[in-house]
C-alpha cells in the first residue's frame, strides 16, 4: 500500500500514451465538419428541422456515430490524459503477474473483442426496445448522452483502478479503499443485482421461444456446436482458430435453415415447450455452463457470439443507411406521464431505468474489474473501456431504430397481452400484425420482453435489402438466434460471476468455499444461483422483472462511480472529481427514485393479488428495497470518508500498486498465485 506521504508516479513524457502535438488545420476542419454533420442530424432527430414530418432512421444512426467518434477523440482522451494519466511506463498486472491462465497480455484488438463481447449482453438490445413505449426521443437522448458522460466513464475509471490494483474485483477494491462495511455491502449488493439481472435477461429468451419449435431447435443446436468447437480447438486441432471458426459459422447457418424443416415435421413437438418448461431448461443450461471448464462451452459460445454481434450490427447499420426507413413511433407518446402498458410509471425515472445497459451498466464494472484488467499489455490499451461502451450504446441505437420502424399498434400488440380493441382505444390501432405473423410463420401477438418485436423489426429491414425478398421467416429466426446468443453469453458468464460471489461471501463463514476448484462448493453455489434467478423468471413478468433489473443494474453503476470517485480522491485528482461525481449523483437520484416507486408499486400489487402471486410481488419489493438500502449505506460511508480526507485532512492509505519499467516489474514466477486478500483463491490451471 502507498501512504499519503509517498510521491505518486506521474505521467512520463518519454513513454507517452498520447502525444501532445497540436492539431493540424486539416484535422481541425475535419473534426469541425463532423461536429456540424452531427448537429444537423440531431436537429432532424429532435424535430428542430421538419418537426411535422416522420424522422428517418438514418438520422439517428448519423447523430449517434458523430457524437461517439467526437467523444472518443476528445472527452475520452481528456479523461485518459488528465484524469487517470495513463502511462505506458507502468508495468501492468498481465506482465508483472503473468501466469498464462488468469494473467496474460493480449493483443489490443483481441482485448477489445473480448471486452465488448463480455459487456454487450441483451441489455442494449431489449432496454431501448421496451423504452420505445415513451417514444423514440427520450430513449435515444439518454442512450447517447448517458453513454458518453456516465457509462463509458464508469467502465474506463474502474478498469484503470483495477489494473493499478493487481486486477482486483470491484467489491475487493471497495473493501481495500473504503473498509469492511462498504466492501461487504458492495459484495452483497452485487450478488443481488447479478441474480436479478440474469432473471431479466432470461425472461426475454423464454418469451421468445415458448411455442416456437423453430427457434428452440436453433438455439438448442448452438450447445453441441459450441462443444464441438471447444474440443476441436482444445483437443483435436489445437491452434486452428480459422478452421474452428469456419465450422462454427457453417453449422450455425445450417441450424437456422434446418430449424424450419424440424418445425414442419413430426419432430416439432420435441421442441414445442410452454413457458414454465423453458424456464427450468434455461436454468439447467445456466447451471452446467457455470460449472463446466470455460474452454468447453463458455469460450466457444463467446467466440460465436462475437462473430454474430459484430457482423449483424454492421449489416443492420448498413441496412438502415441504405433503406433509410421511416420511424413510425412518434418522438414522444402520452405514456411519458405514466400508465404505459409495458413499463409502469412516468418517463422520469423509468426511461433511464428501462434503457439500462445501453447508457450505463453496473454489470460492466464487474467485467472492467474482472478479466479485462488481467489482459492489458499496456496501460494505454485501457481506453478500450471507454470505446467498447460507446460501441454498445450504438448497438442500442440500432435496436431502437429496428423497433420503431414498426407501426406503434403492432409494436404494442407484440409487447403486451392487450386486445386489438384495447390498443385502438389508446390511440394505437393494430395494422399489420396478422401479415407479419404470416411472414415469419409465428403468432406474434402477446410476446412481451422486447426480443420478439426487435427480431421482427430486424427481419423487416433485412428483407428489404437487395436479393432478400421472401426470406423474412429465416431472418426472423436468425434475429432471434442473434439475440439469444447475446443473452445466453451473459447468462452463463453472469451465473459464473454470481457463483464466485457466493463462494467469496460463503468463504467468510466456511473457508473451503473460497477454493474456486472445490467441486462441492462449485455445485452448491451454482445450484443456489440458478434456483434464485429461475424462480424470479417463473414468478414474474416483464412489467415487474425488467424495471427491477434496470433499477438494480443502475444502482450498481452508482456504486461503481462512487468507488471511482474515491479512487480519484486518493490519487489527488480532486479538481476532476466532477468527472465521476456528477454522473454518480444523477444516476443515483433517478435510480433511488425508481427504487422508491417500485417498492410501493410492488407492495400495492401484492395486496390485490392472489396468494401465490402476492408472495412473488412481496419478494420483488424486498429485493428492490434491500439493494437500495445497501446502496445508501455505501454512499453514506463513502461521503463520510471523503469529508475526512478532503475537508478534515485525515491521512489515508491506498491499495494502488504502481511499478515502473526497470523497477522489478517483470513477470512473476510461473505458476504463482497473486494474493487477493479476503477473496476467492484463483487456480493456475484451467478449471471452471
Amino acid at each position: 500500500m502507498r501512504s499519503q506521504g509517498e510521491a505518486r508516479s506521474v505521467y512520463n513524457p518519454r513513454m507517452p500514451c498520447y502525444d501532445g502535438r497540436s492539431m493540424s488545420t486539416v484535422a481541425m476542419i475535419g473534426w469541425a465538419a463532423l461536429a456540424a454533420l452531427g448537429a444537423i442530424a440531431f436537429g432532424f432527430v429532435t424535430g428542430v428541422f421538419n418537426p411535422g414530418e416522420k424522422v428517418n432512421g438514418l438520422w439517428l444512426v448519423v447523430a449517434a456515430s458523430c457524437l461517439f467518434v467526437l467523444a472518443l477523440r476528445f472527452y475520452g482522451r481528456f479523461v485518459a490524459r488528465r484524469v487517470v494519466e495513463l502511462n505506458d511506463g507502468h508495468v501492468t498486472p498481465a506482465r508483472r503477474l503473468h501466469d498464462g491462465t488468469n494473467y496474460y497480455p493480449a493483443n489490443k484488438y483481441i482485448l477489445f473483442g473480448h471486452h465488448f463481447a463480455a459487456i454487450a449482453g441483451a441489455g442494449p438490445l431489449l432496454g431501448p426496445v421496451l423504452a420505445a413505449q415513451f417514444g423514440y426521443l427520450p430513449g435515444f437522448l439518454w442512450l447517447v448522452i448517458g453513454a458518453v458522460l456516465a457509462g463509458a466513464v464508469q467502465d474506463f475509471i474502474i478498469l484503470v483502478a483495477s489494473v493499478r490494483r493487481n486486477g482486483r474485483s470491484l467489491p475487493q477494491i471497495a473493501q481495500d479503499e473504503l473498509g469492511s462495511i462498504t466492501g461487504t455491502a458492495t459484495a452483497v449488493a452485487v450478488l443481488f443485482i447479478v441474480v436479478v439481472a440474469l432473471a431479466g435477461l432470461g425472461l426475454a429468451v423464454v418469451n421468445a421461444l415458448y411455442r416456437n419449435a423453430w427457434g428452440t431447435f436453433t438455439i438448442a443446436m448452438t450447445i453441441p456446436i459450441a462443444f464441438l468447437m471447444g474440443f476441436y480447438l482444445q483437443r483435436f486441432r489445437p491452434g486452428r482458430v480459422g478452421e474452428m471458426s469456419a465450422i462454427g459459422v457453417v453449422l450455425l447457418i445450417l441450424a437456422v435453415i434446418s430449424g424450419r424443416m424440424v418445425a414442419q415435421s413430426g419432430m416439432a413437438e420435441w421442441f414445442h415447450f410452454e413457458r414454465a418448461s423453458l424456464v427450468w431448461l434455461l436454468a439447467a443450461y445456466g447451471f452446467f455452463a457455470s460449472v463446466l471448464p470455460g474452454w468447453m462451452l463458455l469460450g466457444p459460445r463467446d467466440y460465436l457470439s462475437t462473430f454474430m454481434k459484430v457482423s449483424v450490427v454492421v449489416v443492420l447499420g448498413v441496412g438502415v443507411i441504405l433503406l433509410a426507413p421511416a420511424m413510425h413511433m412518434p418522438r414522444v407518446t402520452g405514456f411519458i406521464h405514466g400508465g404505459g402498458p409495458i413499463i409502469p410509471g412516468t418517463m422520469f425515472p423509468f426511461v433511464f431505468i428501462t434503457i439500462a445497459c445501453g447508457a450505463i451498466s453496473g454489470f460492466h464494472s464487474l467485467v472492467s474489474s474482472g478479466t479485462t484488467p488481467k489482459m492489458l499489455e499496456r496501460e494505454s490499451h485501457a481506453i478500450v473501456g471507454y470505446g467498447a461502451m460507446l460501441m454498445e450504446s450504438f448497438v442500442g441505437v440500432i435496436a431502437l431504430v429496428a423497433a420503431c420502424v414498426l407501426v406503434p399498434g403492432d409494436y404494442f400488440a407484440i409487447n403486451t397481452h392487450l386486445s386489438a380493441e384495447a390498443l385502438a382505444a389508446m390511440g394505437f390501432p393494430v395494422a399489420n400484425l396478422q401479415e407479419l405473423s404470416r411472414l415469419v410463420e409465428v403468432d406474434l401477438a402477446g410476446r412481451p420482453g422486447g426480443a420478439v418485436s426487435l427480431a421482427v423489426g430486424m427481419a423487416y429491414i433485412f428483407e428489404k435489402l437487395p436479393g432478400m425478398a421472401g426470406l423474412m421467416a429465416y431472418w426472423y429466426q436468425f434475429a432471434l438466434l442473434f439475440e439469444a446468443l447475446f443473452i445466453l453469453t451473459t447468462i452463463d458468464a453472469g451465473t459464473r460471476v454470481a457463483r464466485y460471489l457466493v463462494q467469496e461471501l460463503g468463504g467468510r463463514a466456511y473457508a473451503p468455499l473460497r477454493q474456486i476448484a472445490w467441486w462441492p462448493g462449485v455445485l452448491a453455489s451454482s445450484g443456489c444461483v440458478v434456483l434464485a434467478w429461475g424462480y424470479l423468471i417463473a414468478a414474474g413478468s416483464v412489467s415487474t422483472i425488467w424495471p427491477m433489473f434496470g433499477t438494480a443494474n443502475q444502482l450498481l453503476g452508482t456504486l461503481a462511480l462512487c468507488i471511482g470517485t474515491t479512487v480519484l480522491i486518493k490519487t489527488r485528482k480532486a479538481p476532476y472529481l466532477w468527472v465521476t461525481a456528477v454522473p454518480m449523483l444523477f444516476v443515483g437520484a433517478i435510480t433511488l427514485t425508481g427504487a422508491y416507486q417500485l417498492f410501493f408499486l410492488f407492495l400495492g400489487k401484492a395486496q390485490e393479488a392472489a396468494p401465490g402471486e402476492a408472495f412473488a410481488l412481496f419478494l420483488d419489493a424486498v429485493l428492490v428495497g434491500a439493494v437500495a438500502v445497501l446502496a445508501v449505506v455505501v454512499l453514506a460511508d463513502s461521503l463520510r470518508q471523503w469529508y475526512g480526507i478532503l475537508v478534515q485532512g485525515r491521512p489515508f492509505t491506498t491499495s494502488e500498486v504502481v511499478v515502473m519499467v526497470g523497477a522489478g516489474g517483470g513477470a512473476s514466477a510461473a505458476g504463482s498465485r497473486p494474493s487477493i486478500n479476503g477473496g476467492i483463491e484463483l487456480p493456475t490451471s484451467r478449471c471452471c
